[in-house]
């Protein structure tokens, strides 16, 4: 074999390797390859190993199928009661046709985002600012609803779209501020006001309560001193009838005359007279007699007749 022959050899084999290297793709998960043939759309390679022509067929482009989180910059939006608020939006997007994403727009990431700039505009210019602060979840739904619409044809679905932030203007935030300042000053003051009512009725409730029941007490225990003292003094008359009806009986029982009962009565008087309810005595007449009697025992005798 000659020197030239040998050379042809090699280029054929080369011919030969890289035509093989460009028959084979490998295409990885989660990605599709767009195969154009002669410049016209083929067909789409799925992951694994596939086998193209050499020379004619070419990828155009690979798509990735996995979903997408794309964050846009911050968006002016102007409101109903036209106020500029300041919207960062998330949008969450997955690739379903490889070939409407590659052939039915340029670029399917700025179709996207200019998109959500304008039915996020529309969606808020129908609020005032207040919804829209209060409304993320309701400005989420629409704008998933629209934007899934409108992208199917691109072959993407939108999965989820979150507002991150709504930046109002500083002079708002600080309107906004100033008047939640003075909500929370007024609820302060309310719930201080509450708590000093509050305490005030519990106080006077409680000396109410203590009031009522010292004089409960006090009734109570005059009730109890008053019974008390009932009691002892009708025990003290009990005694005192009990000692006179004994002094009385020993007397009847001794069969005294009226001199002695004189003497004993005179002796019970101081007694009765200790008595709270003795203001008047009562002399029977037979006592005076005997009182009569009882002074002539203590005369001196009359001097007899001198003869």
């Amino acid at each position: 074999m000659g020197t030239e022959q040998l050379i042809v050899a090699i280029l054929l084999v080369g011919v030969a390797g890289f035509a093989l290297v460009r028959t084979v793709r490998i295409i990885p998960q989660a990605t599709a390859a767009i195969i154009e043939r002669l410049g016209r759309y083929h067909r789409t390679l799925t992951p694994g190993l596939n086998l193209v022509m050499p020379f004619i067929d070419r990828i155009k482009e690979m798509i990735d199928l996995r979903e997408q989180v794309v964050s846009f910059p911050p968006q002016p939006v102007i409101t109903s009661d036209n106020l500029v608020v300041s919207i960062d939006t998330v949008i969450y997007f997955q690739v379903t046709n490889p070939k409407a994403a590659t052939y039915e727009i340029a670029n399917f990431l700025v179709g996207v985002e200019q998109l959500t700039v304008t039915t996020l505009r529309n969606v808020v210019g129908g609020m005032d600012l207040e919804r829209t602060l209060t409304s993320r979840e309701e400005i989420n739904t629409e704008l998933r609803g629209v934007l899934d619409d409108a992208t199917g044809r691109w072959g993407i679905r939108v999965n989820r779209v979150e507002l991150k932030a709504i930046d109002p203007p500083t002079s708002i935030q600080d309107s906004m501020e100033k008047q939640m300042r003075a909500d929370r000053d007024k609820r302060a003051a309310i719930l201080t006001a509450e708590g000093s009512k509050q305490s005030a009725i519990l106080t006077a409730e409680g000396e109410r309560q203590a009031a009522v029941l010292r004089a409960r007490g006090e009734a109570e225990a005059a009730v109890l001193r008053a019974q008390a003292e009932a009691e002892a003094q009708a025990m003290r008359a009990k005694g005192q009838a009990d000692a006179i009806g004994m002094v009385f009986r020993a007397i009847h029982d001794g069969k005294p005359d009226q001199a002695l009962l004189a003497y004993q009565y005179l002796q019970m008087l101081p007694e009765i007279a200790k008595g709270d309810a003795n203001k008047v005595w009562i002399v029977p007449s037979e006592m005076g007699k005997a009182l009569e009697n009882l002074g002539g025992l203590f005369a001196p005798p009359k001097d007899g007749p001198t003869g």
